[in-house]
């Protein structure tokens, strides 16, 4: 399931931090961080399409961040989550690149639902590269909810396994992440993945997301190539 091509991993998994970080730094307001984030998101998204990664996960927005900050930031990554969607949507399209969302879009904004109904229609069955948009998303949230759907599907005990939970997860008929990018010099998991990167690879890079570029993702990448991955042998 999770094999790779002349050690290149199938589905990449990445933590973008750094971005008011970054955008202090140089004076700038928070939403100009996630502005400069989201440019940096297009560039890795085609530079995955040229090193042929199967999957690119992003976590783009937790559970946390909503709670956490304030209304008209999380408002403005919204909107350039929207913004970037419709410029890319053609280009997306005729490249075969499939865009998902994992999480609870339930409580979102209208028009942020709107947007991921557009969003889930590009390249539906056949894609080369699918880009996972972690939205509203909490890896603890994710697995409550999955029990919850359990129950009341009426799931018995003695049928209750990996195989069984992972139908319910968000991440159902996709690998489990072979490679998990931290970037902004964080070394925790930040609620992320956290059933399905339980052996991943990690890789923890001292720069800002707005300054992680693909350069830096091929040195990773080469990085992820070297390692012995023995998944508990």
């Amino acid at each position: 399931m999770n094999e790779q091509t002349n050690n290149i991993p199938k589905h990449i998994a990445i933590i973008m931090d750094g971005n008011r970080r970054w955008a202090k730094k140089r004076n700038l307001t928070p939403v100009q961080g996630h502005r400069a984030g989201a440019d940096t998101l297009k560039k890795i998204v085609e530079h995955c399409q040229k090193r042929k990664i199967k999957y690119l996960t992003v976590y783009t927005l937790s559970t946390e961040n909503i709670k956490n900050r304030s209304a008209e930031e999380v408002k403005n990554i919204f909107n350039l989550l929207v913004e970037m969607v419709r410029e890319k949507k053609q280009e997306y399209i005729r490249e075969k690149v499939k865009l998902n969302i994992l999480g609870d879009i339930d409580s979102l904004p209208l028009f942020v639902k709107r947007a991921i109904k557009e969003i889930v229609s590009i390249n539906k069955d056949r894609f080369n590269l699918q880009v996972n948009l972690a939205l509203n998303y909490g890896g603890r949230d994710e697995i409550i909810r999955a029990i919850k759907q359990m129950v009341k599907e009426g799931v018995k005990s003695s049928q209750v396994n990996e195989k069984t939970l992972g139908r319910y997860l968000y991440t159902l008929n996709m690998p489990d992440p072979d490679f998990v990018i931290i970037t902004g010099g964080e070394y925790r998991i930040s609620n992320f993945l956290l059933w399905q990167s339980s052996y991943s690879e990690f890789y923890f890079s001292k720069h800002f997301w707005p300054d992680f570029s693909p350069k830096k993702l091929d040195a990773a990448i080469a990085e992820f190539g070297k390692r012995e991955r023995r998944r508990g042998k």
